[in-house]
């Protein structure tokens, strides 16, 4: 591992330190998605506000600390529920969202700097070659094998972001899409039995 990074020149370190970010993101947000998918009590809150025991279903609702539970909470708490929900809803989306940001960056960014490390490479490699002509190839292609290794740990860095971070969206878009039903089914629930 040591001799790729030095064969791969200096441009290996801002490729090492995108990994290494990349890695800490992609295991936190795991470790998030992997406590919120542990199944929810929103249809029990829901069957509680229909029956009008709005207490008992805040209390669930406060029980566990799932996204989606929250939301329904803020709405059980507050006299305008459609706006407290959909402030809440924003509000653990982007929860949900936190470090995507850098790992798109890090998808586009990888493969650049890959490209940069390549471009560096060839340069030095022509440099030796008009200085010294044809007569040191060892020298030529160590220029070479410096851009090949830099391409090929910025497409990688970038390609084992990608999979994770598309993941990560989809996740949030089915959390998403479910905090919305629910909220909705609340609002009408609560405006049922409030009116």
């Amino acid at each position: 591992m040591f001799q790729a990074l030095v064969k791969g020149g200096w441009m290996m370190l801002p490729l090492l330190l995108c990994s290494l970010v990349s890695v800490t993101i992609i295991v936190e947000r795991f470790l998030f998605f992997r406590r919120i998918r542990k199944a929810h009590r929103a249809e029990e809150v829901l069957a509680l506000v229909h029956k009008k025991r709005a207490d008992e279903a805040l209390a669930i609702a406060e029980e566990e600390p799932l996204p989606i539970m929250r939301v329904l909470g803020a709405g059980l708490t507050h006299a305008e529920f459609s706006g407290a929900m959909e402030a809440k809803g924003i509000a653990e989306l982007s929860l949900m969202r936190r470090g995507l940001p850098a790992l798109d960056t890090i998808v586009t960014l990888s493969p650049l700097l890959g490209l940069l490390g390549t471009i560096i490479g060839m340069i030095k490699s022509f440099n030796i070659m008009a200085a010294s002509g044809m007569g040191q190839p060892h020298a030529v292609t160590g220029g070479v094998a410096e851009a090949l290794v830099c391409t090929a740990a910025g497409i990688a860095v970038a390609v084992v972001t990608l999979v994770p971070y598309n993941y990560f969206l989809a996740r949030i878009e089915r959390e998403a899409e479910g905090i919305e039903s629910y909220a909705t089914r609340l609002e009408i629930a609560l405006s049922g039995s409030r009116g």
